[in-house]
This record gives structure tokens, C-alpha cells and sequence, in this order.
């Protein structure tokens, strides 16, 4: 049973208008998951991952961040504890984006973990409606074209990546950290987010030197969890 105040009750048509809406915006985003997940699988297979673990790993982990830490963690010749740590860190975020997330989702706790699965950072900004709701028929659509082409570059870069050499000299590097730099900028355009957003950033940037990889993002995930207490009201 649907719990009552939770999710959007409108009708089926505008349900789909927002999925397919949802399509089209994460379509630029899937472009560059493409390339980043490309580049993730060279990586892998560079470390000593097999074609199917590399392919496997992006389409079930399905994050960037976390597995380029589990991956640098690996290629440092840290352990599994070690690089699973890292990547935990990394996915910390997801809990305040969650509890955010939360109260917009249908259902009971396990319906509304399935759907939260299609949470990624650009859905989940995407689908904010500015006002504490999320329109998850956005998010799904979003999300959609996002994981397939991440899916298609892992698969492109364990079978083909051999070919492209070192990814250094191609700047597939950079895309990534361009890719949360445009997220970032995106919430400074809102006055009410922009205090929290520009903490977290800066937060994050600051101890991206002096800490292990996850550290920034979970120092950052805490600011912006107390920004959502705050205005909680």
C-alpha cells in the first residue's frame, strides 16, 4: 500500500511526459558516462582485471567515483578490505541523498529501496523540484540512458581499450572530475542550495591533498546532509 504524502499521484500521461523528459536530459550525461566507464574498463584490464570482471564490476557497481577509488586502491597493490573501504566512502553521499530522496518514493522500505537503485548524482539533481520533492518518473528516465551507455563503455573498453593505449595521453582523465564540476555548478545556480554546495565543494577540494581517496566526498556528503537538516523544517 502506497503510504500516504509519498510519491506523485498524478496522472499516468504526465508520468510518462516526465520519463521521456528524463530521456532526453540524460542522454548528454550518458555521453560522457561512456567515456568515463571506457576508461574505467582500460584501467582495470591495465590492473590485472579480466574482461569480465572489468564489465561486470561497472554494470553492478554503476559509479564512477566509487570505482575508480576501488580501482587506485588495487592498482596501488592495496587489499580487497582496503579498496572496498574506498569505495564505500565514496558511495557515503547516497546517504543524504537518500534520506532527501526518501519521502518522494512510493511504497514501503523495500519498494522504495528498488526504486532509489536508479538514484545516480545527475538523476538525483535532475529530478529535484527545488521545493524538498522528487519527480521520480524524472529520475527513472534520466537514469536510463545513463546506465546503458555506461554498461556499452565498460563493455567497449575491457573488448577494444587495448587499442586506445595509454588514456593519459587521450585526457579521458580529466573527464571525470569535469563531469562533478558541472553537478557542482549547477547547484550554485540555486541561491537556496549555493551556500551548501559551495561548503561542500570547497571542503572537498581542500583535502583532496592531504587525505585518502573517499575522505573529500564523505567530508562533503556531511555538509550537505546538515544543509538538509537545516532546512528541514
Amino acid at each position: 500500500m502506497t503510504t500516504p504524502g509519498r510519491g506523485d499521484e498524478g496522472p499516468a500521461d504526465d508520468h510518462w511526459a516526465s520519463f521521456r523528459r528524463g530521456l532526453r536530459l540524460g542522454v548528454p550525461f550518458g555521453m560522457v558516462g561512456f567515456l568515463i566507464s571506457l576508461s574505467f574498463s582500460v584501467l582495470a584490464k591495465q590492473a590485472g582485471f579480466s574482461t569480465a570482471q572489468a564489465i561486470v564490476t561497472a554494470a553492478i557497481m554503476f559509479a564512477g567515483s566509487a570505482q575508480f577509488a576501488m580501482l587506485s586502491v588495487v592498482s596501488a597493490g592495496g587489499g580487497i578490505p582496503a579498496a572496498l573501504i574506498a569505495a564505500g566512502l565514496m558511495h557515503s553521499r547516497f546517504l543524504a541523498m537518500g534520506m532527501a530522496l526518501a519521502p518522494s518514493l512510493p511504497g514501503g522500505a523495500l519498494k522504495r529501496a528498488a526504486q532509489a537503485q536508479a538514484s545516480v548524482d545527475t538523476s538525483w539533481a535532475l529530478s529535484s523540484r527545488g521545493d524538498g520533492t522528487f519527480d521520480r518518473w524524472l529520475m527513472f528516465g534520466t537514469t536510463l540512458p545513463q546506465y546503458v551507455t555506461w554498461t556499452t563503455g565498460a563493455i567497449a573498453g575491457a573488448v577494444f581499450g587495448d587499442a586506445l593505449g595509454d588514456t593519459h595521453r587521450l585526457g579521458l582523465d580529466a573527464i571525470y572530475p569535469v563531469f562533478f564540476l558541472s553537478l557542482l555548478i549547477a547547484e550554485l545556480r540555486d541561491p537556496a542550495l549555493r551556500p551548501v554546495a559551495a561548503a561542500g565543494g570547497l571542503l572537498a577540494l581542500a583535502l583532496v591533498p592531504i587525505t585518502p581517496p573517499g575522505v573529500p566526498i564523505l567530508a562533503a556528503s556531511a555538509v550537505a546532509l546538515v544543509g538538509l537538516v537545516r532546512r528541514d523544517p
